[in-house]
């Protein structure tokens, strides 16, 4: 029956009790299973990992720059790990960097979870967050767009007036006063 049809005669559950066949093209059958699959895996997220560097000693332009690179990853779906780099005596101080990825976290906290904590593996401390599902569905939803990043200092919780061009050595001057109180005892 299925060769004066030009059909193919497929067993399609030989398990089964009488095993159960199927009068079809199997050219046709396999293209078609061969088109789901493809588009099931078009259909599945990669994801995968970014990373952003930082250092303690970061201006807060350079700070805003990273901190909405870490929002637009998050945003996309992605795993983000912050590593904040240190160097020389810097070494000293590793309050300022936890500091620094507190801030981080500050400003994209609401979208994130944190995966892995704040820790210092050698020379780098280094932290991963990946993207809320539902906090990123329910802005979606929403239609709100991300939120612009809050102005403030990065290193310095004072109400001061500083200038818009003073922003860049705001870090550097903070970290120089901390540390010559903490040498002389």
């Amino acid at each position: 029956m299925a060769r004066g049809l030009e059909l193919d005669l497929v067993e399609v559950a030989p398990m089964a009790n009488p095993p159960v066949c199927r009068i079809m093209d199997y050219g046709k059958f396999r293209y078609e299973e061969a088109q789901k699959a493809k588009e099931s895996r078009k259909k599945s997220t990669n994801v995968s990992v970014k990373e952003v560097k930082f250092r303690p000693k970061i201006g807060r332009g350079d700070f805003d720059v990273k901190v909405r690179k870490v929002d637009q990853f998050i945003h996309e779906g992605h795993k983000v790990k912050v590593t904040l780099q240190f160097r020389g005596r810097e070494m000293a101080h590793p309050e300022l960097g936890s500091k620094i990825l507190d801030q981080v976290l500050a400003v994209v906290g609401e979208y994130v979870k944190v995966e892995t904590q704040a820790r210092l593996e050698g020379r780098n401390m280094s932290m991963v967050l990946s993207p809320d599902k539902k906090a990123l569905d329910l802005r979606k939803a929403a239609g709100l767009a991300p939120e612009p990043l809050p102005e403030g200092e990065l290193a310095d919780d004072s109400d001061d007036d500083h200038d818009d061009d003073d922003h860049d050595d705001i870090v550097e001057t903070d970290v120089a006063a901390d540390v010559t109180e903490q040498a002389a005892p």
